[in-house]
């Protein structure tokens, strides 16, 4: 047992080092699931620049056109392939075409922003950063080495990185510590930060879509324990008011 604590106080920091992507400033995403609008201009975001590659395999069409009150026929022009309005919502790319072409199969991305954290997320698709050496051009200050395109180029432009060298064992290093603002979008910053917002929003409602039910279902369950708890106890005064 003692062994086994050892092992987990010294596993524990490796988790957090890694779940934080290296120590990089990560920008608050402030995402509000209630806001609906935002969500379905995200899942129209998603459909129009990520699908084509990326899935959510763990959601079906018809549930999204549900809770995010969109018409059914409007979600039929979101889908890209020959799928059914009641269908998953997986991608229109091969995994073993992927693989060749990217690497790396593309990951399903039902559930990033419950893995990552929605913080890391948004600061990701903001990250993007011109890099001649990588094969797509760009690289990423959030994820390193990224092997996919900056699908939202067009939107946003691309960004210089910002490089700052520092002595390590007596050697220069140079780090990339973040990024210039882009140029050559189709849209400003604060556009493209809203066009980030709505697309991290649907990843978030995707990863967990009954979060508001339960957060709702969360309160009246506490209501009623402190109820059950006030009856308990003046039942236990009761039964014991004798024997006092």
């Amino acid at each position: 047992m003692k062994k086994l604590l050892i092992a987990l106080v010294a596993f524990v920091p490796g988790m957090v080092s890694a779940a934080s992507g290296h120590n990089v400033h990560l920008e608050d995403a402030n995402i509000d699931l209630t806001d609906k609008e935002s969500l379905r201009r995200g899942v129209e975001l998603f459909q129009d620049n990520c699908a084509g590659c990326h899935s959510t395999q763990y959601q079906r069409y018809q549930r999204v056109a549900e809770d995010l009150d969109i018409p059914v026929d409007e979600m039929r022009k979101l889908i890209h392939t020959d799928a059914k309005i009641g269908e998953l919502m997986e991608n229109s790319i091969e995994t073993k075409d992927a693989a060749k072409w990217f690497g790396a199969a593309p990951p399903d991305l039902t559930l990033v922003a419950r893995v990552r954290g929605e913080d890391w997320v948004y600061s990701y698709l903001k990250g993007f950063y011109k890099d001649p050496s990588r094969p797509f051009g760009v690289n990423n200050t959030v994820f390193p080495s990224v092997g996919m395109p900056h699908v939202l180029e067009g939107l946003q432009g691309i960004a210089t990185p910002v490089i700052e060298t520092e002595v390590v064992d007596g050697k220069e290093v140079t780090k990339v510590k973040g990024v210039n603002p882009a140029e050559g979008g189709s849209l400003s910053a604060e556009e493209y930060d809203q066009v980030v917002r709505d697309l991290t929003g649907f990843l978030v409602y995707s990863a967990e879509p009954v979060k508001l039910e339960r957060e709702n279902l969360g309160k009246w369950v506490l209501g009623f324990l402190f109820i059950f708890f006030v009856i308990a106890y003046l039942l236990k005064k009761e039964y014991w008011k004798d024997v006092h």
